[in-house]
């Protein structure tokens, strides 16, 4: 009987495509396409996310308030809608405080603009001996000037400048009504979404939400807790300056400088400043002093304190998320970045493991410094060797050389004992 053999595969002609190419092609297609259908959807939706992401963390920063007012007895529905109504009374008097004083001091700068204008002239005329005529400058201040028509040259953008107020009201209105929902139905939430997911991806998912819900609402309390000790300090500034409206200024200065990022600081002192500069020049000097020596305190003594448990951020981790973060979303992105890396960072915290750290210079606020021995006579040992004397330099004389270490009362041996003077050698 003939052995049998297996059938030899069949071949494929030269030159043919290979069976998994036309696969691979469709499927480059569809993966092109179906990133080009996210990435058109994403934009747009982009402002509703937007929108998602700030009502998020809005319901973040306002749960443990309604948390604690539900643990004294009151309905979570109650509570939330006390914390939103004391939240948007707080917001509503702090625009109407800073947009009066706005109005007023811009009124009283464009109507005093003239009497500075002709006593800067005067200074500078007779200082340096110069010839300024500034009466066409003066006309711009007065009836009929192009400043004083300012109004009439806005006015056919008003319609737009309407809309436009609509869109963002109604924004605010829908960041609003999702952050309630997202608090006072937050438990529900939560279960729906635990709901999906094996009880192992439940712990982490609460796990991340409690974190976020602590970081978020401890960057909130320990940046209300800096703005009110900076609004103490700067209306009693202001009121000794002279600064009109000190107390409106100061709520400025420090809502300004503690809630928005980077250049808080910067737009916090612009305005007092402009209003000092209205009633005395000197005064503005004097304000902006005040602000930077203050801002220079609270970041080396305030600041670490308050934030030591509820903002572990580095300084510099904090400047590039802020930049981050207004790169990708404007300017809520700067806003909320830092409540997001604060969270980002605990749950890094949480799942990475940390090793011992080897001892090193490199790794040492103040290195050591590398100690200089003086060399000294060879019989003169330092004063602070242990026992009182050390062995000597090495020299070139073999003479002054002590014994080999290791070997216990062995005598120097001199050039005149080597073996070829020893008669007992031979």
């Amino acid at each position: 009987m003939a052995d049998a053999h297996p059938a030899p595969p069949p071949t494929r002609p030269p030159g043919a495509m290979p069976p998994w190419v036309p696969r691979a092609i469709v499927l480059f297609f569809v993966g092109v396409a179906t990133v080009w259908a996210l990435h058109w959807l994403f934009f747009q939706l982009r402002s509703l996310l937007i929108m998602l992401a700030v009502s998020l963390m809005i319901s973040f920063a306002l749960e443990p308030a309604v948390n604690r007012l539900q643990r004294l007895g009151l309905r979570r529905s109650m509570g939330t809608l006390i914390v939103f109504a004391i939240t948007l009374l707080a917001t509503v008097l702090f625009g109407w405080v800073i947009g009066r004083l706005i109005a007023d001091q811009s009124a009283e700068l464009i109507d005093s603009a003239p009497s500075y204008i002709e006593q800067a002239q005067e200074w500078a005329n007779d200082s340096f001996n110069l010839q300024i005529d500034a009466d066409k400058l003066r006309a711009e201040f007065q009836e009929g000037g192009r400043l004083s028509d300012l109004a009439t040259a806005i006015a056919p953008n008003i319609g737009a400048v309407g809309s436009r107020v609509l869109v963002v009201l109604f924004q605010i209105l829908t960041v609003l009504m999702f952050s309630y929902y997202l608090v006072a139905d937050g438990p529900r939430f939560r279960a729906a979404i635990c709901s999906l997911l094996p009880p192992d991806r439940q712990r982490n998912v609460l796990r991340a939400w409690e974190v976020a819900i602590d970081k978020t609402g401890g960057y909130i309390f320990s940046r209300a807790v800096l703005a009110f000790a900076s609004w103490v300090f700067h209306w009693v500034a202001f009121a000794a300056i002279g600064v009109p409206s000190p107390a409106a200024l100061a709520l400025w200065v420090a809502v300004m400088s503690q809630f928005v990022p980077v250049i808080g600081t910067y737009l916090a002192g612009l305005l007092p400043a402009l209003v000092a500069l209205a009633e005395r020049p000197v005064s503005a000097l004097w304000v902006l002093a005040v602000v930077a020596i203050y801002q220079q305190v609270e970041n080396y003594l305030l600041a670490p304190r308050v934030t030591a448990h509820t903002m572990e951020v580095h300084a510099a981790v904090a400047f590039g998320a802020v930049i981050a973060g207004g790169a990708l979303l404007g300017p809520i992105g700067a806003i909320v970045a830092l409540p997001v890396t604060a969270t980002l960072t605990a749950l890094a915290s949480s799942y990475l493991e940390r090793h011992e750290v080897v001892h090193d210079d490199l790794l040492s606020a103040r290195p050591r410094r590398a100690r200089r021995r003086r060399r000294l006579p060879a019989g003169d040992p330092p004063a602070d060797a242990p026992g009182g004397a050390i062995a000597p330099a090495p020299t070139t004389d073999l003479d002054a050389m002590g014994p080999a270490p290791g070997i216990s009362g062995a005598t120097p041996v001199s050039r005149s004992e080597g073996p070829e003077a020893d008669p007992a050698h031979d």
